[in-house]
């Protein structure tokens, strides 16, 4: 696990340098517009500072697909070397169309480095911490602006401040980005899995975790390669299997499940959904969400995913309730899935050569190629102990083969629930068509095949027959991608700007600069270095964020963050419309821009970035994170240009009661569409959209017309976008009677 925290740490450098620019321009370009006598160009000006934007909207674009075709790595070197020569540019620049050019290098550079580093992290991090890990880009954006500020704060001291200094200082920066990208980080592991280079994905797994038994999750990264959009809810009842065949007869309403090695096999009673009483984690939200009527209306608005994922995490915190007050947790008893996983024989795990093709692989003699993934040679002994074959969360990976169906392999994430008995442990599954591409051994022995279940082919020997496109438009996949880019543009209208634009005059009037002043600091120093102050006020806000990602959660960060951040807003509106003396004007606004600041950290600025890095396919997560990276970039030019546009036309308080209407909307939103997705593997989530798709379909298809608004995204953004677009006008309205006037 310590491979994952510094390669994690390593790529979030990437965000420090971006960070950093925005905090050097920031100062730069007071000395910029002199030199180049942009003071009578305003366009100019804000092109210098913008081109940035523009770069990273463009580079978006094509980032996603081109990273799932070549890799992560390459990508984040690709960054780097940008990064590198945009600081040589800015070091340079002998005119304004030089520097132009360097920005708009930054601009790829930064682009690369915002969409593919919380993709990366989450792609190596294990689910226990992935949320940690994916702050660290938050903070070490932060960190970076206010080291920048330092530094520049320090240069403007001097007689004649060099803003090419100020700029060129990146390059030096990223040539330490630029070793430890291709000296230190590795290929994500989920990539090299899709390629079919398991030598390798396993190598970098076994690093990352710092453990030689990485064979439950090489089986899991396998399965992550399909989209599974036909996934069930099934529940057992899970018991050893027979001691004399391993396995072999399960019943004729039994099955026999398989697990990721060799000689991992028990036997599971199918039952109703639901049946396992009330503490079934799913039968009582599946119930509601497939269209009963006994759900509120809130139920029935609510996604689907939302209440699933809801109980599996109430149902985790209820479980770990009995271990924190001395007695025997449920999920660590003698008869859990764990422990029944843990039965198997020590046979090596399943050696896939990535230098072969199917056909040889199908022609050699190499038992540790051949080994069957799926067998159930060897029978369960009561006392043999062994690691559990976990996956993370509580989650444990199988498979089920019935023969008698043509063959078909089903690939099962099971999850212990409330209930069951000595006979055998209640157990909830994710049940969907196996990414494994399985063949039989082919021996002339039909019973002998099934008793053994098939074995694995190399996945690269499989044909990819969808397309993208396809993917793209699974089910599953549209509902985490609607989810992923309302959030995106929910982020940008939700005010960061304004205040952050907003925050060096309230300071002012809090008498901050008066006190700089005093200190014989000119206006750019002080200006530089009440903006670095700001910075500074962010960083042990995020820290707190790091530290309750995994243990509350992204989904509760935002529910108790977003009330807050509307009130800040609703403060600062009453602080413009109010009569109130200068001292308690200048409190009331600085109080609620700093509550406003590090609530936004701590919830709705990392988050969003961590959510649509967990919620989409291998195969396609390159693609669907650039589309959202997009709509995060458009609404960030949407909303740097506007602002200017509607503190004319109506004001500080328009402006942030726009911003608070906007954020009683995301409030609405994250209650009923996002889901919590802490401590899952990134596949079992992916599996819960899957599922939660096809609810809703099901919901539109059985109750047309009834409880038919489901709180669609595509209507959420229409509904922002529309008052942004009524603020606009209005203000230009306002600003036409007031010059009749």
């Amino acid at each position: 696990m310590r491979g994952a925290v510094l390669v994690a740490i390593a790529a979030a450098i990437g965000n420090m340098l971006q960070g950093w620019d925005n905090a050097t321009i920031a100062g730069a370009v007071l000395y910029i517009k002199r030199e180049f006598h942009l003071e009578s160009q305003p366009a100019m000006e804000g092109l210098v500072v913008a081109t940035s934007l523009i770069g990273a909207t463009v580079i978006t674009t094509f980032s996603g697909p081109v990273s799932d075709s070549v890799g992560r790595r390459p990508m984040l070197i690709a960054s780097s070397v940008l990064y590198f020569l945009a600081g040589l540019l800015m070091l340079w620049s002998p005119n304004v169309h030089v520097l132009l050019l360097s920005r708009l290098v930054d601009g790829f550079a930064i682009g690369l480095a915002v969409t593919l580093v919380p993709v990366y992290i989450s792609e190596t991090a294990p689910p226990e911490i992935r949320g940690l890990l994916n702050t660290l880009p938050q903070f070490t954006g932060s960190g970076g602006m206010f080291l920048a500020y330092c530094m520049v704060f320090a240069m403007t001291l001097a007689a004649q401040p060099e803003w090419r200094l100020m700029l060129g200082a990146l390059s030096l920066l990223s040539l330490l980005y630029l070793l430890l990208t291709v000296w230190y980080l590795p290929e994500s592991p989920r990539w090299l899995v899709s390629k079919g280079r398991m030598k390798e994905a396993r190598a970098v797994l076994q690093m990352l975790r710092g453990r030689d038994d990485v064979a439950g999750e090489m089986a899991l990264l396998v399965e992550g390669l399909g989209t599974a959009g036909d996934t069930v809810i099934e529940e057992y009842i899970v018991g050893p299997g027979p001691a004399d065949d391993g396995g072999g007869e399960a019943g004729d309403s039994k099955v026999t499940l398989y697990g990721p090695e060799r000689g991992m096999s028990w036997v599971a009673q199918p039952l109703p959904l639901g049946a396992g009483g009330q503490g079934s984690m799913l039968g009582s939200a599946i119930g509601v969400g497939l269209g009963s009527r006994q759900g509120s209306v809130l139920d029935h608005l609510r996604d689907p995913v939302v209440a699933l994922l809801g109980s599996v995490h109430d149902l985790k915190a209820a479980a770990a309730a009995p271990a924190a007050e001395g007695g025997s947790s449920m999920l660590f008893s003698k008869s859990n899935l764990g422990s029944m996983l843990s039965f198997h024989d020590k046979a090596p795990p399943v050696d896939w050569d990535d230098e072969e093709s199917g056909e040889q692989l199908a022609a050699s003699d190499d038992e540790g190629v051949r080994a069957p993934l799926l067998d159930a040679r060897s029978s369960m002994h009561e006392h043999e102990t062994a690691t559990t074959m976990g996956i993370g969360g509580g989650w444990q990976l199988a498979w089920k083969y019935a023969p008698e169906s043509g063959g078909v392999v089903k690939r099962m994430y099971l999850h212990e629930e409330a209930g069951g008995g000595e006979g055998g442990v209640h157990a909830a599954a994710l049940v969907s068509q196996s990414a494994l591409h399985l063949h039989l051994h082919g021996t002339a022995n039909q019973e002998e095949d099934e008793e053994h279940g098939p074995a694995p082919a190399h996945p690269a020997a499989a044909e990819q027959s969808s397309s993208w496109r396809e993917l793209l438009m699974a089910p599953g996949v549209r509902h985490a991608l609607v989810c992923g880019v309302t959030m995106q543009v929910l982020q940008q209208f939700s005010g960061i700007n304004g205040v952050l634009y907003y925050t060096p005059q309230i300071l002012k009037q809090a008498g901050v600069s008066v006190l700089l002043a005093s200190l014989g600091l000119g206006a750019d120093s002080t200006s530089i270095l009440i903006s670095g102050l700001t910075t500074l006020l962010m960083l042990p806000a995020i820290g707190v964020a790091m530290r309750l990602m995994d243990v509350s959660g992204r989904r509760s960060l935002l529910l108790w963050t977003l009330p807050v951040l509307i009130a800040s807003l609703v403060l600062l509106v009453a602080a413009s419309v109010v009569p109130m003396a200068a001292a308690a004007h200048a409190a009331v606004a600085t109080g609620s821009v700093v509550v406003y600041l590090c609530c936004f950290v701590m919830g709705f600025g990392p988050i969003p970035n961590i959510l649509c890095a967990e919620i989409f396919p291998t195969r396609v997560r390159g693609l669907c994170i650039a589309i959202c990276s997009l709509a995060f970039w458009l609404g960030d030019i949407a909303v740097t240009y506007s602002l200017p546009v509607m503190l004319n036309w109506v004001g500080l308080t328009g402006v942030f009661g726009f911003y608070a209407v906007v954020c009683c909307l995301a409030l609405g939103f994250v209650a009923l569409r996002v889901p919590e997705t802490k401590g899952l593997p990134l596949e079992v989530i992916i599996d819960f959209f899957n599922v939660g798709a096809r609810v809703t379909c099901h919901r539109s298809c059985s109750r047309i017309g009834s409880y038919k608004l489901l709180f669609p995204s595509s209507l959420l953004i229409r509904i922002c976008m529309l008052i942004h677009g009524v603020f606009i006008y209005a203000s230009f309205i306002i600003y036409s009677l007031r010059s009749k006037l």
